[in-house]
């Protein structure tokens, strides 16, 4: 990590991923951004994220951030911009579908059941094997 100075309030950060704002001033831009964003929708519900852009001077890449981190989300079908990182189904915002989430939050569910279950025999099978001395 490098050290630069904000190119917003000047403070020096530890520099990540080529950033050019200390994370405050991040964190604001972002707020922003997302003010403006969701002011442009309420007005405009049926625009797109290259009206959204042009119109906010938001760039697209922000938009689908907001999209994928649930902070706004499409509310009809035809503008539908966002797919499901599993099965590539359309949805509205975030990063996976319904059925998706219910199939990761299963598998999640089996994984600790297994975990434990396998937790359980080897301490039965430790149990087994050891031997317990009593005195008279």
């Amino acid at each position: 990590m490098e050290l630069k100075t904000c190119e917003e309030c000047g403070r020096t950060f530890a520099a990540e991923n080529g950033r050019t704002l200390c994370k405050r001033c991040f964190d604001k831009k972002i707020d922003n951004d997302f003010k403006l964003v969701r002011d442009y929708l309420y007005d405009h519900p049926g625009a797109d994220i290259k009206e959204v852009a042009d119109e906010t001077g938001v760039d697209e890449a922000v938009i689908l951030k907001l999209l994928k981190q649930d902070r706004i989300e499409v509310v009809e079908e035809a503008n539908t911009l966002l797919r499901c990182e599993k099965c590539g189904k359309s949805i509205k915002s975030g990063r996976l579908c319904d059925d998706c989430k219910k199939m990761d939050t299963m598998k999640q569910m089996r994984d600790v059941r297994d975990q434990m279950k396998e937790n359980l025999d080897k301490s039965q099978e430790a149990n087994k094997n050891s031997v317990t001395y009593h005195s008279r």
